[in-house]
């Protein structure tokens, strides 16, 4: 079975800064990534038809026999089978969007000569920004009953170590965990393989925690919050996804947020989720270029991968923070900061590309990952894409 997840052009659009270096189905929510679900289901490996620009990273595998399913849909068990039964040119669609085909072409086609079937059965799609964190509770549970089916958790052996609802707690190898508190009575926690909780760290389920990462001591996370690997997490944390290989480290409050790559957060940053009028939150769309309103009641700070911000930094509700960029300095810098901006609340200048790529380099060093000639080359095609945004350079 070769399975193919596919960029809608529409969805990547409105989940930029995000899919600026990744495809669609590489957006975490949950336990995993769209794409390691899709694995997890269909018992296969999968590739990405995604921009150019992305493919020699992202490369996609053809053969004479394709299931091309869209990369924003998050996989479940009748979806799965649904898709597996699939003849050639059949597909399934969603209210007028792709869900699946099968085809033999090279490329997905935008008219097959089968039939194409509207899908019925209750379906997820992150198709939006905020459904990255919104839908995250549910993927949470979802991602915990697939990966931990007839598995056995490691033991816990500290005895300092507080449990509530020890049934739905599902600890990897190798973790080490010291003085805390986990609650799963509300949801699932899970603890990936070499994962650290450190003195005094507060768990409230759903929570999970990728390979190799680290939650401070005394840090408080108060549910809905998945840490992707290799990251370090402290402070209060809610309702939040950080992608892998971020820090947020020390104090300070993130909450219905999300975090790419290689971010981090200077202490005791701060983010606002909710006005102090409880108007709904704008939020910055690229397609529109423009902020929209989603609906949103809640809604934080959304800061695409190697973005940075200094000590001390005010990030207001609904902001929205592109690639590579740099923030600093007194005030509330504006809710949308595009890619390559050096600067805060008393304007920006351009974090030159070079300059940018030294402390990539440096950053990705810390984890003992190289910046490769891909990774460069994505890089500057959005340096390149994002000019139009960096108003102070006209």
């Amino acid at each position: 079975m070769n399975v193919i997840l596919f960029d809608d052009p529409t969805d990547r659009i409105n989940l930029l800064p995000f899919t600026f270096t990744r495809p669609v189905a590489a957006i975490r929510t949950g336990i995993l990534t769209i794409a390691e679900k899709w694995e997890w289901y269909l018992q296969t490996r999968i590739s990405f038809s995604t921009e150019r620009y992305l493919q020699e990273k992202f490369p996609p595998i053809l053969s004479s026999d394709n299931f091309w399913i869209n990369g924003a849909v998050c996989p479940d068990e009748p979806l799965a089978k649904r898709i597996s039964q699939l003849k050639q040119g059949e597909g399934l669609l969603r209210e007028n969007k792709v869900i699946a085909l099968r085809s033999t072409e090279h490329e997905i086609p935008e008219v097959i000569s089968g039939k194409m079937t509207a899908y019925t059965e209750p379906i997820t799609i992150v198709d939006q920004l905020w459904k990255i964190f919104q839908l995250n509770a549910e993927q949470i549970k979802a991602d915990f009953k697939l990966i931990t089916a007839n598995r056995a958790s490691a033991h816990i052996d500290d005895p300092h170590t507080r449990l509530y609802g020890a049934e739905n707690i599902f600890i990897e190898e190798g973790v080490y965990i010291r003085a805390a508190v986990l609650n799963a009575e509300t949801g699932p926690i899970y603890l990936g393989k070499n994962s650290i909780v450190q003195e005094g760290a507060l768990i409230r389920g759903p929570f999970a925690l990728g390979q190799g990462s680290h939650i401070s001591m005394g840090a408080k996370m108060r549910g809905n919050v998945s840490v992707g690997p290799f990251s370090k997490v402290g402070g209060e944390v809610s309702n939040t996804v950080i992608f892998g290989y971020s820090n947020k480290a020390h104090d300070g409050y993130l909450g219905s947020s999300v975090l790419g790559e290689w971010c981090n957060l200077g202490a005791d940053t701060n983010t606002s989720n909710l006005k102090n009028n409880y108007e709904n939150v704008k939020l910055w769309n690229y397609g529109k270029k423009a902020f929209l309103n989603p609906g949103l009641q809640f809604c934080g700070l959304m800061m695409g991968d190697h973005s940075k911000c200094g000590i001390n930094t005010m990030f207001n509700t609904g902001t929205t923070v592109g690639v590579s960029a740099n923030i600093f300095g007194d005030g509330f810098p504006r809710n949308f900061i595009p890619s390559f901006a050096w600067g805060g609340a008393s304007g920006f200048t351009t974090f030159q590309f070079g300059k940018s790529l030294e402390a990539a380099t440096k950053a990705m060093g810390r984890r003992s990952v190289s910046l490769g000639e891909i990774d460069r080359t994505i890089l500057e095609e959005v340096f390149n894409l994002e000019s139009e945004f960096r108003v102070w350079e006209k």
